[in-house]
């Protein structure tokens, strides 16, 4: 029978999390809005129209959005050329190939991007397909990109594993009715991604490899 292991990319797979806070940071401050570090953290992993709302609000002025998304891509677009994989991303993407798992990437991230993501990651030959944020129509926390996941895979839900780094990660997870398992190389504390809906918390890619016969994804 056929199992699906559903990845996360960003700050599950691609050392990216901080280069979102500090890129939006700056992008929030060249429109005039002072949006604590911390606070961006903890909303990365949301889609840009949702993390800008979570972090200014519903009365915000909404014209202003796309303005600070096309600042936030043009800033953090001048690192997709040395964006760095987790340790271990590409060599557990490949053992779980090698182990009979279809391979799955659910991102909010589409276009260039994604493209290098998957470059940074290395392993285009392990992956049997990505659900970008241009498939779906809402995002993480929503469980549409993990269902959506799924259905590229053929695989119900009872029979796959959602792994990601945030406790939108986990919500979506939880919500499409998969097993989620956390790491924490994303930024977050164990504690908020096991009360998000994490079975199990490692400590990056590698750190899942090194114990992946003891783990959801034996």
């Amino acid at each position: 029978m056929e199992r699906a292991a559903v990845f996360d990319v960003d700050g599950t797979l691609v050392d990216t999390n901080h280069l979102h806070v500090a890129t939006w940071w700056e992008a929030f401050r060249q429109a005039g809005h002072q949006v604590p570090m911390h606070a961006i953290h903890r909303a990365v992993g949301l889609a840009s129209t949702d993390l800008i709302g979570h972090l200014l609000g519903e009365d915000r002025d909404t014209d202003q959005d796309a303005q600070l998304s096309a600042a936030h891509k043009a800033l953090y677009g001048q690192y997709f050329d040395r964006l760095p994989a987790l340790p271990g991303a590409g060599e557990l993407l490949r053992r779980l190939s090698g182990d009979g798992w279809k391979v799955i990437l659910a991102t909010s991230a589409g276009g260039p991007e994604l493209g290098a993501l998957l470059r940074a990651i290395d392993a285009d030959d392990a992956i049997d397909a990505t659900a970008s944020a241009d498939d779906v129509d809402a995002g993480k926390p929503s469980p549409e990109p993990v269902e959506h996941a799924l259905e590229l895979a053929g695989v119900p839900a009872e029979r796959a594993v959602f792994v990601g780094d945030t406790v939108w990660d986990m919500r979506a997870g939880s919500r499409a009715g998969v097993r989620c398992v956390a790491v924490l190389c994303g930024g977050l504390p164990r504690a908020d991604l096991e009360q998000a809906g994490a079975d199990s918390v490692y400590a990056d890619p590698a750190g899942l490899l090194a114990t992946l016969d003891e783990s959801p994804l034996a």
